[in-house]
């Protein structure tokens, strides 16, 4: 009898061990679930479409692909933003050489940074916008074009600036958006009274294919190197083009 009753003294013991760590097993679904339904809605991310800031500004905003495309109107230029947490849950989008341009809040607000409104213009969805997607050319239109930029550059430096194209098929997008926004990025700096100076030693511009894109300035070369395999962002940007040339040590004159 006395073995009966430990027994079931035991027993009686593990049917209660159950039931109280059922109980704080419920409890924490129920907490679990609680903080579920309390917690806030997911970010809301703007569309894709146009926008107009208030400084006047309008731009493209696409984000069908890997990562959001902007282009501003009367601009070629596409920039590949690359988003990066901020104060109050805001999300700043930059591009490749670091630079803000755009702000948005967890509520879908944004703001949008140009050399016109260096700190910032609210801007608001005013309608659909096209895909941004890299243009194709073709061999005969592609050739055209690096004809076109190197006559641009020639007059504007005063000597011949030749332009060297080594890509593939695949990369022909990318290309064609490294040659105009590279041609683009020597035209600025030249009639920059301070900066043309960065240019006395260019001679050429370079665009080849690799695994990484990246951009050099060295000894007279301008060079390019785009990467089908990351997509929209194989390519640098003409801010990080004009940061090649102004890393340059100015030239001697003597």
């Amino acid at each position: 009898m006395a073995i009966a009753l430990a027994a079931a003294a035991l027993s009686t013991l593990a049917t209660a061990s159950q039931a109280q760590a059922q109980n704080q097993a419920n409890a924490q679904a129920e907490q679990s679930q609680s903080l579920r339904n309390n917690s806030p809605a997911p970010r809301a991310l703007p569309p894709t479409g146009r926008y107009v800031a208030d400084s006047g500004e309008a731009f493209i905003l696409d984000r069908s692909g890997q990562r959001p495309l902007l282009r501003f109107d009367r601009r070629d230029e596409t920039w590949v933003l690359r988003p990066t947490a901020a104060p109050r849950g805001d999300v700043i989008y930059r591009n490749d050489a670091g630079d803000q341009l755009l702000r948005v809040t967890p509520g879908g607000g944004m703001t949008v940074y140009t050399p016109r409104a260096p700190g910032g213009s609210p801007a608001s969805f005013s309608g659909p916008g096209q895909s941004l997607s890299p243009p194709n050319l073709g061999p005969a239109q592609l050739f055209q074009l690096m004809a076109r930029r190197s006559a641009m550059l020639s007059r504007a430096m005063g000597r011949l600036i030749e332009i060297n194209l080594d890509t593939g098929e695949q990369a022909e997008g990318l290309s064609v958006e490294a040659l105009i926004l590279s041609t683009d990025a020597v035209l600025r700096i030249s009639r920059s009274p301070t900066a043309r100076s960065s240019l006395d030693r260019l001679r050429s511009i370079t665009i080849i294919e690799g695994q990484r894109a990246s951009v050099t300035y060295s000894r007279g070369d301008l060079r390019i190197i785009v990467a089908p395999t990351q997509g929209v962002a194989g390519r640098p940007s003409s801010a990080r083009v004009i940061q090649a040339f102004l890393a340059q040590p100015a030239p001697i004159r003597r």
